[in-house]
């Protein structure tokens, strides 16, 4: 029998990589979970493998629908889990917090309760987010697993439910779950609600003259320690298959450390125009910031092995590329 992993939120950003990760590293059959309403523009190139049956199961669901759950859970009967569904976009999580609380947390929990019934032997990846930390000190840079969580808006709160109720299952059931905390990873595929992604899409349409030569930002001050999406799949992938440890925590994340504004920086010397300038707009500021995100990533990368491959700079050039092809498309963007 094959062996069989699922991916909840298949056609986001990350799902969508690790599934490419997966069918290429691989030879599991892949179950994805999504919505039936969620775009499928992130799995276009495998398609017609999934009309097909060819390694790829698709299964509809909402985290806040226990009865889809526990029939997405019993049809796919998993080895492997990665639990990457969720309400993702801090910003939004201000003005829709019962959305973010009941999707991430409650979800979590239904996932995991269907997990219990149906496959109870897999491993199973819960992934939380750096945001849990919240406002950190800078004496407590870089940030350790054991950092206090201090949570900085409501999407952070639910991450730090998705984190602790993953750690419950793990000791109260035995289940081998473990959650991650990964810290900023973007690269093509990134929604545009995120910093460095909206930055790309305004230049992108910038350069093709579908917007005026300035784009719009929030903070700048925030520092970030970057990562690629196509290191953290790969990630993820050693976290459920090198030694993986039940009830086990992880923070994970890149190698380089910079500004919101240096990043912006990095993106407009990549722009074929001459002149782009800068403009701050109230409505992409949060009420509070976790504006220092750097992580100390030692205990997994001792534990497994993994170190982040890809330069910043080729991250950035990717994302820029992948906003450029969208505009070449004629899409049409929300101005966000």
């Amino acid at each position: 029998m094959a062996t069989r992993a699922l991916i909840t939120g298949v056609t986001g950003m990350v799902g969508s990589h690790l599934l490419d990760f997966l069918l290429e590293r691989t030879d599991w059959e892949i179950h994805g979970m999504l919505r039936w309403r969620s775009p499928l523009d992130n799995i276009a190139a495998h398609l017609d493998r999934i009309n097909r049956g060819d390694r790829i199961m698709l299964h509809y669901a909402d985290l806040r629908d226990t009865m889809a759950i526990q029939a997405c859970v019993a049809a796919a009967k998993p080895h492997y889990v990665f639990h990457l569904a969720a309400q993702s976009y801090p910003q939004t999580s201000f003005t829709a917090p019962l959305d973010t609380l009941d999707t991430n947390i409650q979800g979590t929990e239904r996932l995991l309760g269907a997990l219990r019934t149906h496959a109870p032997e897999a491993v199973i990846h819960v992934c939380a987010s750096s945001e849990v930390f919240g406002r950190v000190p800078k004496e407590k840079l870089p940030i350790d697993e054991e950092c206090t969580f201090h949570p900085a808006s409501p999407y952070a709160i639910s991450k730090v439910g998705t984190d602790l109720v993953g750690r419950y299952y793990a000791e109260a059931y035995g289940m081998c779950v473990m959650t991650t905390r990964m810290f900023t990873h973007t690269g093509p595929r990134r929604g545009d609600v995120f910093a460095e992604s909206t930055f790309a899409k305004q230049i992108a349409m910038i350069e093709r003259n579908k917007l005026p030569p300035v784009v719009k930002v929030g903070n700048l001050d925030s520092l970030r320690t970057w990562a690629d999406v196509r290191d953290a799949v790969r990630a993820y992938h050693m976290l459920v298959t090198v030694n993986p440890t039940a009830g086990a925590y992880y923070n994970i994340g890149g190698s380089h450390t910079c500004s919101i504004r240096t990043m912006l920086d990095t993106l407009i010397g990549y722009s074929t125009m001459d002149a782009i300038a800068v403009e701050t707009d109230p409505a992409r500021l949060r009420p509070i910031d976790a504006d220092l995100q750097v992580p100390d990533t030692t205990k997994f990368r001792n534990h497994t092995g993994w170190q982040p491959e890809i330069p910043f700079e080729t991250t950035m050039r990717d994302l820029l590329d992948y906003w450029r092809q969208r505009v070449d498309k004629h899409e049409y963007f929300l101005t966000r």
